[in-house]
């Protein structure tokens, strides 16, 4: 009976759906795993448990009192607002209202949470699509009106419909006084228009002046008058000729003189049509692209799209003839008449529907225009109704159907935009769900999150320069619902909120992902919807009101304590008195190897062949409570404790550690690996010696 030993060195591509197991021939099969749960990838190869949610607070429907709250809460959402380098928020939207979190704590105004207004339904929070830029949020939905989310101070923020109307008045009291003139022989009529002190609006025409004179004439002129416009910085002048009106100037005063001035017809008066003015004509789309804003998708147009005058919110004004900064307004003719879904700024501008990807870009290769702007197909999927997520150049969506993720970049080889399945390799962790919020954390690791329909959280580290695209999927004692990403010091935190269930009601809590960076091992943080204390001396931990009946784990000053059911009130006895200690849900982590594959003389790969795993060498980085064996139900534990103190917990070990495991003989020859308890375990490289039977 022969023994071989095997080294997987990288675990970089994540977990492999079972059809897969065939494929050893694969690159990815080579660095795979068959489980990856509640354990994270890292681009270079290793895999981490992840760390545990903090407790932030229960939603506002989530009342601690059961009399008090219904027994399933209204769902909210999860929305990133970052106001600048060093303050972020994020934004509870739920049914009727706004809440904030920072840094894991709640926006307070006078004690209570400061919270404002909206008009959204419940059924309606995850169709909401969202851009921002400065202080300003905009949100649209189908059935609501555009709206601004404005920041004015930290507890003064407003909730208002676009004003897509100038915000400027136009000039009143217009005359025109012909003078100057022997013989009046012609008619001369004016419009004047308000510009505002940033010169970025104007107003629409005053009513018509005019007056017959002869200003061929030595000495004829017109003069122009109106009454002063408040916030007015000047006012241009607009003549009639060939039945347009032509720019002629622009006095700061109210009045105008002219002389013959020849109009240019180059400059007309700008038009302000109607826009998203009523039901069925809002926008289900938004975002930014070279200095305007970007609306598309109402149910009554819906292959239609507009852009705000250049460098301009809300200005959606035109000339006649068109200039290139004019609003742009046009419709997408297409195959198939599909909503547009997602606006999404690349190196081109992305416009994504049910049934295709199409690309916008100029002409010319000059900016956007009106006369130059061009639509081409470039791949016929479809999106989801999920917002999408940016990753360096690189567009991640949820398909239209299949619940699959499929990513999308530009290919010189194709001279445009291709698309790709994402997940073809892990197609267990879609099938028969979906997608139902998605976010992105650039630091420390580059990982895409998603939330499904069955309420699992899955993670894909991804690295698209490198080929790095790893799965890995997470649960927790409850339901995750949504999640988003906000940058907190030097890492993009992820909070989530999680439905759970609690002393026999359904309650929902936003949860706040701990940093995997932490110093000593008591400052360790590896379980769920917890609180952390910090201080003098105690043997009782307070605040697990929200977990009251539930079974926690404890780690205190770096030693794992007997699990406790929390009582109610809240406050549990940890048995011992520490300074550092962290309770909560516990979470069980799970990676298991892929079917061996070695290469035999026969060409067989070991296949056809029964085998036991006798004893594996785990290289570790900072770990500890590791448990091994050949499948979840015969698990060993690596014995770590070496020269610690009495009363001390075993030291985290950066080292390889040898477990001899309990013999048994199975046709895959798989590892399983576990952690359970609230401790890092960052397995490096794992080799395993394997008897081969017949």
């Amino acid at each position: 009976m022969a023994n071989t030993r095997t080294l997987q060195r990288s675990f970089s591509g994540g977990e492999i759906s079972p059809e897969m197991f065939g494929r050893n021939d694969d690159t990815k099969y080579q660095a795979g795993l068959a489980r990856c749960r509640n354990f994270i990838v890292r681009p270079q190869g290793p895999v981490d448990n992840r760390p545990g949610f903090e407790f932030v607070s229960r939603t506002r429907w989530s009342d601690a009192n059961p009399l008090l709250a219904a027994d399933n809460p209204e769902p909210v959402r999860l929305i990133p607002f970052t106001y600048s380098t060093t303050q972020t928020m994020v934004i509870e939207l739920g049914p009727g209202y706004f809440r904030f979190h920072s840094n894991g704590l709640t926006l307070l105004d006078a004690g209570s949470p400061y919270e404002i207004f909206n008009s959204y339904a419940a059924a309606d929070l995850f169709d909401i699509h969202y851009v921002q830029s400065a202080d300003v949020l905009t949100l649209v939905h189908p059935g609501y009106p555009p709206s601004e989310l404005r920041r004015l101070g930290a507890t003064n923020w407003t909730f208002t419909p676009i004003d897509f109307t100038p915000q400027i008045s136009a000039p009143t009291g217009l005359t025109a006084t012909a003078s100057g003139h022997t013989t009046a022989k012609y008619l001369y009529e004016y419009v004047v228009t308000a510009v505002s002190a940033d010169g970025l609006q104007e107003s629409v025409p005053s009513v018509i002046a005019g007056d017959t004179g002869n200003l061929y004439e030595s000495g004829g002129i017109v003069t122009v008058s109106w009454t002063a416009v408040g916030g007015a910085s000047s006012y241009n002048v607009y003549k009639m000729q060939g039945g347009l009106f032509g720019y002629v100037g622009s006095p700061t005063a109210a009045t105008f003189t002219d002389d013959n001035i020849a109009p240019d017809m180059g400059k007309t008066p700008p038009r302000y049509e109607g826009v998203f003015a009523g039901s069925g004509d809002y926008p289900g789309a938004v975002s930014y692209f070279e200095q305007r804003r970007v609306f598309a998708g109402t149910r009554n147009q819906p292959q239609n799209i507009w852009m705000t005058r250049s460098g301009t919110e809300s200005n959606m004004s035109y000339s006649i003839p068109v200039r290139d900064d004019d609003r742009i307004s046009f419709r997408v003719a297409a195959r198939e008449a599909n909503t547009i879904r997602h606006i999404v700024p690349l190196n081109d501008l992305m416009m994504m529907t049910s049934s295709a990807e199409w690309r916008v870009t100029s002409v010319n290769n000059d900016a956007v225009t009106p006369s130059s702007i061009s639509v081409r197909p470039q791949s016929y999927i479809g999106a989801s109704n999920v917002q999408p997520i940016i990753v360096n150049n690189t567009l991640l969506y949820g398909a239209a159907r299949g619940g699959h993720v499929y990513e999308l970049a530009y290919s010189w080889q194709a001279s445009g935009f291709v698309t790709g399945d994402a997940s073809i390799r892990a197609a267990h962790l879609f099938d028969d769900d979906t997608i139902v919020d998605m976010c992105y954390a650039k630091a420390p690791t580059p990982i895409a999150w998603f939330v499904t329909a069955s309420g699992r959280l899955l993670g894909l580290t991804y690295v698209p320069e490198q080929q790095v695209g790893a799965w890995h999927w997470h649960d927790t004692d409850g339901w995750f619902e949504s999640c988003t990403t906000v940058a907190e010091g030097d890492e993009d935190v992820l909070y989530c909120v999680v439905r759970r269930k609690v002393g026999g009601y359904m309650r929902r809590f936003i949860e706040r992902m701990a940093s995997r960076r932490f110093g000593a091992q008591q400052d360790a943080f590896f379980v769920d919807s917890g609180v952390r204390y910090s201080g003098a001396p105690t043997a009782t931990v307070s605040g697990l009101n929200h977990l009251a009946g539930k079974t926690v784990s404890i780690l205190a000053d770096g030693a794992v304590m007997p699990q406790k059911e929390v009582p109610v009130g809240g406050t549990v006895n940890i048995g011992v008195e520490a300074s550092v200690v962290q309770v909560g849900l516990p979470i069980e982590a799970d990676m298991q190897t892929l079917p061996l594959a070695i290469q035999l003389q026969d060409g067989s790969a070991g296949q056809g062949r029964v085998k036991n795993v006798n004893q594996v060498w785990l290289r570790v980085l900072r770990s500890s409570g590791i448990f091994a064996g050949p499948d979840a139900d015969n698990l060993v534990e690596a014995k770590q404790r070496t020269t610690e103190n009495y009363g001390e917990p075993p030291a985290l070990k950066s080292d390889e550690i040898n477990i001899r495991l309990s013999p048994s003989w199975a046709a895959s020859g798989q590892v399983f690996v576990r952690q359970s308890d609230p401790l890092p375990l960052t397995v490096v490289s794992l080799t395993a010696e394997v008897s081969l039977g017949g």
